[in-house]
């Protein structure tokens, strides 16, 4: 059979239609992440009348029916007609793509949305949406339904002198076929990051639906920092221990661009946690204010070191590395006309931005070194410190190094490798213990999945120094099987030898230790591991219920209570609990947690990593006091019965 292909077969589609049809170009996704995004969206619209000086207060409100309102006290969308559409300018904003104030000069100077898409892509993806805009001493409301206007543009005077919008939707769940419920703690640490890089700006967060929170009372919680990022620093290092009390701030403008920084330093961190913004969008791909940033600070504190007698003239450099251990730094620009390299807007590429942050940090940072001699010495002590620690670690790999030249092989003797060469089909196992290797290497597809085993827990190293981690075997073993190079080196995915490092261990408590390890030294030695998606764990059945010649695997305590309400009364199974994977047979393990077809995989993500740093301090780092604190307080909300002990 052969189909006619001529002109009838072209679609164009109208208005919002492309947003429905394809809404993952718009939003990254139909899952939860695409699903928040919505809400950012509408926020984001609030902020940027902040940025331009028109609004104070925005609210946020998940009502009992899974809608959201946003509302805020700005200027209001204008309700005049628009010349181009012969619609109000509001029906044009939300019903057009690329439809804003944010591309000609004068309705805004700086804003985070760019491509002009974002209201009318909420009202698309909404199975209905109500604006309320307060304007001109008149409150004007319009319905939409699915992208179309249900409802004129009503007016109604009002002796209320207000200004501002209020937007409701409903998420369509035609769309987000995944479910439309909104997770508190996602939104909240995005409001709080807001509200941390616009000082002054005050968030009202409230959660009404009190079915899901089992409470008699919404939950409110309100983000208003008048310290702006310098508040941020402080709450990320709350756990820390600090170098130097006062928090370093920087802040200037220079051709229209705005540039923030805070910076502190701490004594008990090995890593740097620089976190940069542009336009209050997170860029986890860096770009040219963060390098201006890591030049500037490699540069001052060199010259300040070559100043103070730290460096003598003979002695070589510090490196950006070593001056920025245990700095946590946040950069905040804001830019008229921002290049994004890619549309998820993850790496700035104005090249400008670049020139403008190295010289005005690098004139206030020189100031504030020279007026605060202790600072500048406790931070370059610890530079030079790291500096030695990395001299130290060099040395000890090297020893390595020659070691396993005279070795026929570099890669560690336990790990089972697969034969395929192509790391983008090649996947890892690091397996807990030898028996639970001997079934993986058995039952696995040795075409291209390699096994790990790991002999009992590895090093902490959030405690350790670089040198004791290159002599410690097991992660030596991890760091050549994987491919991962030195740690601080920027990180090569041509190097990686496989890309899905799945995390296999038994569900128990020790399993679960060990997990947190692997993720711990995922997390400090090569952040971008888990930032680019390589990590994953395995997720091996709890229960296996057999029933005559049928069987079937329970994944958690609640499906396997769950399944068994299905059986009938009399029935007659027998249930066998897995303690580890070595209890299992290969075919088994094959079934339930290696074969691509019927297995489950975590992705491991990091959706907030101002909070993942500080939670990785608090649990793994050296200090108990913040540990007992957390235990205190979340210990009471867990559910013992859940807990294998």
């Amino acid at each position: 059979m052969t189909s006619s292909y001529s002109a009838a077969q072209i679609q164009v589609l109208e208005g919002l239609e492309p947003v429905r049809k394809r809404p993952g170009m718009y939003i990254g996704s139909t899952g939860p992440r695409g699903l928040h995004h919505l809400v950012y969206e509408v926020v984001d619209n609030s902020i940027d009348e902040a940025l331009a000086g028109y609004c104070t207060h925005v609210e946020v409100d998940l009502n009992v029916d899974g809608s959201v309102t946003v509302t805020d006290d700005g200027r209001g969308i204008p309700t005049d007609i628009h010349p181009q559409t012969g619609k109000s300018a509001l029906e044009t904003v939300l019903t057009v793509l690329h439809a804003g104030g944010k591309f000609g000069s004068g309705g805004y100077k700086v804003s985070g949305g760019l491509h002009g898409v974002g209201v009318s892509v909420v009202n698309a993806l909404s199975e209905w949406i109500e604006v309320t805009v307060w304007r001109d001493k008149k409150v004007h409301v319009q319905r939409y339904e699915r992208g179309i206007p249900v409802t004129e543009l009503k007016a109604k005077p009002t002796n209320e002198n207000r200004t501002g919008t209020s937007v409701t939707f409903k998420p369509d769940t035609q769309i987000f076929t995944t479910g439309i419920e909104f997770d508190y703690t996602t939104l909240a640490s995005r409001l709080r990051e807001l509200a941390y890089l616009n000082a002054g700006v005050k968030i009202t967060f409230s959660d009404h639906r009190l079915e899901l929170l089992k409470t008699s009372t919404p939950r409110v919680e309100t983000y208003e920092y008048k310290g702006g990022i310098r508040e941020y620093i402080s709450y990320m290092n709350s756990d820390k221990q600090a170098l130097h009390e006062e928090v370093i701030f920087v802040q200037g403008e220079r051709n229209n661009v705005q540039v923030e920084v805070a910076l502190q330093w701490c004594t008990d961190a090995y890593t740097d946690n620089l976190l940069g913004f542009a336009n209050n969008i997170r860029t986890v791909d860096g770009g040219t204010h963060l390098e201006g940033l890591k030049a500037v600070l490699t540069r001052t504190l060199n010259t300040i070191a070559r100043k103070r007698n730290k460096l003598k003239d003979n002695d070589a450099n510090l490196s950006g590395e070593h001056v920025r251990e245990g700095l946590t730094g946040v950069i905040s620009v804001k830019v008229p006309d921002p290049e994004f390299e890619g549309q998820t807007k993850t790496k700035l590429g104005n090249t400008e931005v670049r020139g403008i942050v190295d010289s005005l940090v690098g004139e206030v940072l020189s100031e504030y070194l020279e007026f605060h001699p202790g600072v500048a010495d406790a931070v370059l002590d610890k530079a030079i410190q790291a500096f030695k620690a990395a001299e130290a670690a060099r040395h000890a790999r090297e020893l390595v190094r020659r070691k396993s030249v005279l070795e026929s092989s570099p890669l560690p003797g336990k790990l089972a490798d697969c034969s395929s060469r192509d790391p983008k089909e090649s996947e890892i196992y690091l397996v807990e213990g030898d028996s639970a290797g001997g079934s993986a290497k058995q039952g696995r597809d040795r075409r291209f999945q390699a096994i790990l085993p790991l002999r009992g827990k590895i090093l902490n190293i959030e405690k350790t120094d670089d040198s004791k981690i290159y002599k410690n075997n097991e992660i030596q073993s991890l760091i050549t099987a994987l491919g991962l190079g030195v740690k601080g080196e920027e990180f090569d995915a041509s190097q990686l030898r496989y890309h899905r490092i799945v995390i296999m261990t038994d569900a128990d408590v020790d399993g679960a230790h060990i997990r947190t390890l692997l993720l711990t030294f995922f997390y400090r030695y090569q952040r971008a591991l888990i930032e680019q998606g390589y990590v994953y764990i395995a997720c091996p059945p709890l229960f296996k219920v057999e029933r005559g010649r049928n069987h079937r695997y329970c994944y958690s305590e609640r499906e396997l209570q769950q399944y068994l309400t299905t059986l009938p009364d009399n029935a007659n199974y027998s249930i066998q609990r897995f303690k580890g994977l070595g209890e299992m047979m290969p075919e088994q393990l094959w079934q339930t947690t290696m074969n691509p077809e019927t297995r489950t995989l975590k992705q491991v993500e990091i959706e907030d990593a101002a909070e993942a740093d500080r939670i990785f301090t608090i649990l793994m780092g050296d200090r108990v006091a913040p540990r007992r604190e957390f235990i205190e307080t979340y210990g009471s909300k867990l559910n013992l019965t859940d807990l294998d002990i």
